[in-house]
């Protein structure tokens, strides 16, 4: 959007990476209603430095920053309020945002800023930024923002650039809130599910895709709580369906009756993505994290995609839950590589501001990074020592499993032993040989899983060397290939026509999983 004729209000924040559009912002922006022509959206990066992010912001001589602080760049944005009141302390500096809507009162983020606005600040920001440049800004500095109806508020998308359309990562909502009290989650203190009328939500929709947008990344919680609504939202996508069309949905692990699955079963492979949290399926630290799961259900919803439909799953599973050992979790990680998922993201719990996680400190030994993501450093099954073991495993698994590089050659760590255990002991043995999970380049990677497989494992140069070269190649868009690997053809004479075919659609569901670049770190 262009640059405004006066720019008494600066909304910004720092993104994880330029392809996230801030669509909190935009939602600020929408409801700013005649403060509009005031207003300006600066986006910055977590790259940046703050004084240079300072200097950007105080070159637009506003009279007012928002700034949406979020557990990704919680520490570089204190350190950017902190700057901004030493430098420039006329400027009303309004924060909100999860990272400080609970647990405020600690932060000396918000001891420096001017207000801060807690929960959902759509409406209220407008009102308070309204106040303050009447000259009749409020004495209290803390403002709870309610929680909106959709009725109340415009919605944001008009408001995504050509430029974002063409680049980014478009983030899209058909309802608020959770139904469910799981306690590691920020979307457990929501007070009950509010829903973007759907007439109102496809009519934005459309305006989007007419301006060519094809990548659409829902942020609901529970998009299929409400099968109505969900069934009229796919039925919606499918008759605007193209090929490069690309949706992105969080589900509820136990619930995907026949009436979706049939819509389901339409979309062309690679077009969904379905997000599908199933934590742990230990029914005991379920209760015990007020967590509701059918875990009968959840598999069978599991099987039903990865066998019968072309959606790329991405199911979630969370090391360091109270009471639950690395055994524990490692049989769960087990029973769900077998459902076939195409990612397994390993996600160490994180003690997020606001939640009730902290009622099992004492019994269950819980220690948190004070640091964000306040991440678990050890409990009393999983001490520091093994805690750090499962962060490189969560590491090296999405290097090698997870980002669609090696589908051929994953499944080699693991016969018919726990397929865990395995790639514990390939995360272990990783370690010790490069001294790092971070900065490793793709080749040296790749020469390390030949060496692994070959020389530790015992397998056949030929039956590893052809799946890893296949994996390298990945469609050709590599030039040149290692020299180890220069001797092996593209398919071994163990690999049979339908692990072959198997690889090769999943491997082809990764890259069209691709078109979404990604997520910031998450919040639940």
């Amino acid at each position: 959007m262009g640059r405004p004729t006066m720019t008494d209000l600066v909304l910004t924040t720092l993104n994880a990476r330029y392809a996230h559009c801030s669509f909190g912002l935009r939602y600020l922006f929408a409801n700013l209603g005649s403060l509009q022509e005031r207003a300006i959206i600066q986006e910055f990066t977590i790259k940046q430095q703050p004084i240079d992010i300072v200097e950007a912001i105080i070159a637009l001589k506003p009279r007012i920053v928002g700034i949406g602080v979020y557990i990704w760049n919680a520490s570089l944005s204190a350190r950017v309020v902190s700057l901004l009141k030493k430098v420039a302390p006329h400027i009303v500096v309004v924060l909100g945002g999860p990272e400080v809507s609970y647990e405020w009162q600690e932060q000396d983020m918000v001891a420096a800023a001017d207000y801060l606005i807690r929960g959902e600040g759509d409406l209220a920001f407008a009102q308070l930024c309204g106040e303050i440049l009447q000259g009749d800004a409020p004495s209290e500095s803390v403002i709870d923002g309610g929680a909106p109806t959709f009725e109340s508020m415009c919605l944001p998308y008009r408001y995504y650039s050509d430029e974002d359309i063409a680049q980014r990562v478009l983030y899209v909502e058909a309802s608020r809130g959770c139904p469910f009290r799981c306690e590691f989650c920020l979307s457990s203190l929501d007070i009950g599910v509010r829903g973007v009328p759907t007439d109102r939500f496809k009519e934005a929709m459309s305006e989007l895709m007419e301006r060519g947008a094809r990548s659409f990344k829902f942020v609901d919680r529970t998009f299929n709580l409400d099968i109505k609504t969900s069934g009229a939202i796919l039925e919606f996508f499918l008759e605007g369906m193209t090929p490069d069309l690309h949706l992105h949905f969080e589900l509820i692990p136990d619930r995907l009756p026949q009436q979706l699955r049939a819509l389901i079963s339409e979309f062309p492979p690679g077009s969904l993505q379905f997000e599908v949290g199933i934590q742990t399926f230990d029914q005991q630290v379920n209760g015990r994290i007020q967590r509701r799961q059918n875990n009968d259900k959840a598999e069978a919803n599991l099987r039903y995609l990865a066998q019968q439909t072309g959606v790329h799953v991405h199911t979630d599973l969370i090391v360091g839950l109270p009471g639950e050992s690395v055994e524990g979790f490692g049989r769960g990680f087990d029973r769900l590589v077998g459902l076939e998922p195409e990612e397994i993201q390993v996600g160490i719990l994180k003690r997020l501001r606001g939640t009730s996680l902290g009622r099992h400190d004492q019994e269950w030994g819980m220690v948190y990074s004070a640091e964000p993501p306040y991440e678990v450093l050890a409990t009393s099954v999983i001490p520091f020592a093994d805690m750090q073991r499962m962060k490189r495993f969560a590491r090296y698994w999405g290097l090698i499993a997870n980002n669609g590089n090696f589908v051929r050659t994953t499944p080699l760590v693991w016969d018919d032993d726990s397929p865990f255990e395995a790639f514990l002991s390939l995360s272990d043995w990783l370690y010790a040989r490069l001294g790092r999970s971070f900065g490793i380049s793709l080749q040296r990677l790749t020469e390390s899983l030949f060496i692994y497989l070959t020389q530790v494992r015992g397998l056949s140069e030929q039956e590893v060397g052809a799946p890893l070269l296949a994996d390298y190649r990945l469609g050709g868009r590599r030039p040149g290939i290692p020299d180890f690997l220069e001797p092996f053809h593209v398919l071994g004479p163990g690999a049979s026509k339908a692990s072959i075919r198997r690889a090769t659609a999943r491997q082809a569901r990764h890259l069209l999983a691709r078109q979404d670049t990604g997520d910031p770190p998450a919040e639940s």
